[in-house]
């Protein structure tokens, strides 16, 4: 079963937000149009296009009289609105009408300006005189005609004016009662023209600026998690920062500290229990080992002393492991070489009483490494004592250094083989469940190389038995 994919703050943003502004754009259109309902507009668009489709096609016949052609223009807006209708008058009274023209319009244009509710009267362009508004509204004193203008001239604008006007007119049954039935679809058609360009420019809008903000508003929380994801048992009581975290996360990344420290806490509780357990078990141990060395030398007590001795060993490294937890302030310039050889000597008595021969090869100068000393000298101790316990008991076991700072520990006994040569470096494995070893030295010494900048690894070759090196890093001579 494939693992579901955690989901993307910035693009769950994206699409909420750009969901929140189509509905509220909708929701504002909705609200433009009911207000318009209310308001019952008239659209005067389509009425201009019919005079500006009649002005090419007014005329006159060699008599004189008025007479309208049929352009193609005229043609074609008649095809568009087949109920159109016009009359054309001039300054004699001649007129020339055509299509179904309502009896109110048919009279003179004095009776057709007293019987409009009302109407803006503008004059020509260049015309310096302001336009008006006329209405006839009832009042106390009865139906009268009211014409208004806000100005004397046009020459008393303040420069600029901006004059916008919008009329919808909407299809009616013979009643007058509006068909909303054949309005609607029209209506929802000029909805759909209005919203969908608003909202493809703010989708777009959306899309390109939020990630953006998305990343600057987490950038302190991307900072956070790669402090977290540098965090080791070695780092354990580290605490990530919380000023640059949003608040919403901050709880979060507040929660995790407190789990760290309470992991600290129980970490360090254990690693004092297994050091004192260790420091608890030296004395019995050191006593049993002096009454079993005045026991009568017999195999049974040659057996007793090996088992004592392995678990005066494992006891030992259990101490190690508290020299990990040094700081690396404690770091100094040591010469590996010499470190080496001590080493070796150290255990030299220890080699040949198995039933070794200890070489020691050393560089050609002085090798200089900044390292922990006490560290490095036990790494060093768990892997000739490694070599020891399970090089064979015979041939030669050699420490070899060479200038480039590494150390390598070889013996001739059975090897490793190639498939296991990870699996040795795993606490308490061994190849052979009834070895000497517990299972913790070469643990144990590559985790000290690592916390000195180092590395461990066995050596492939065609050499007879295992070859194990500690690489560090050589200052320069």
């Amino acid at each position: 079963m494939r693992q579901r994919r955690p989901r993307s703050l910035q693009w769950v943003l994206v699409r909420r937000l750009i969901l929140l502004q189509a509905a509220i754009l909708a929701i504002f259109i909705a609200l433009c149009a009911a207000a318009l309902w209310v308001a019952n507009p008239r659209l005067l668009v389509d009425n201009e296009a019919a005079v500006a489709a009649l002005k090419d096609a007014i005329d006159r016949n060699s008599d004189g009289t008025l007479v309208v052609h049929e352009t193609e223009e005229l043609s074609q807006f008649r095809k568009s609105f087949p109920h159109a209708w016009y009359i054309v008058r001039d300054r004699t009274g001649q007129s020339v009408r055509s299509g179904a023209v309502p009896d109110i319009y048919t009279g003179t244009p004095g009776a057709l300006l007293g019987a409009v509710d009302h109407a803006t009267l503008e004059l020509a362009r260049d015309d310096l005189r302001p336009e008006a508004y006329v209405e006839n509204a009832p009042t106390k004193a009865g139906p009268v005609q009211i014409i208004a203008a806000t100005r004397s001239s046009r020459e008393q604008t303040d420069g600029l004016e901006i004059n916008i006007s919008a009329t919808i007119d909407v299809a009616r049954n013979p009643d007058g009662s509006r068909n909303w039935q054949r309005a609607l679809p029209a209506l929802a058609l000029v909805i759909a023209i209005l919203l969908l360009p608003i909202v493809v420019v703010m989708g777009i809008t959306t899309l390109v600026t939020t990630p953006a903000v998305v990343r600057r508003s987490f950038s302190g929380l991307v900072d956070t998690a790669d402090q977290a994801a540098r965090i080791d048992i070695n780092t354990r009581g580290m605490q990530l920062p919380v000023q640059r975290v949003p608040q919403e996360i901050a709880p979060l990344v507040q929660a995790f500290n407190e789990t760290l420290a309470r992991l600290a806490r129980g970490y360090d509780r254990h690693n004092r229990f297994l050091t004192d357990a260790a420091h608890e078990l030296r004395t019995p141990i050191a006593i049993l080992r002096t009454r079993a060395e005045l026991l009568k030398k017999e195999p049974e007590s040659e057996r007793l002393l090996q088992d004592i001795e392995r678990l005066s060993h494992l006891a030992q490294q259990l101490l190690d492991h508290q020299l990990l937890e040094r700081p690396d302030e404690e770091r100094q310039i040591v010469d590996l070489g010499e470190l080496a050889r001590q080493v070796a000597a150290d255990f030299a008595p220890l080699a040949i009483e198995a039933g070794y021969d200890l070489g020691f090869e050393p560089p050609a100068g002085e090798v200089h490494v900044e390292v922990n000393g006490s560290q490095i000298e036990r790494a060093l101790a768990n892997l000739v004592r490694n070599a020891i316990d399970h090089g064979g008991g015979s041939g030669a076991i050699t420490v070899a250094v060479d200038e480039s700072g590494g150390v390598e520990v070889r013996d001739e006994g059975p090897g490793i083989p190639p498939e296991e040569r990870e699996n040795v470096f795993q606490p308490f494995y061994r190849l052979q469940p009834q070895s000497r070893g517990a299972g913790l030295g070469l643990n144990l010494a590559r985790q000290i190389a690592g916390l000195n900048d180092g590395s461990i690894r066995i050596l492939s070759g065609g050499w007879r038995g295992a070859r194990v090196r500690m690489q560090l890093p050589a200052l320069p001579s």
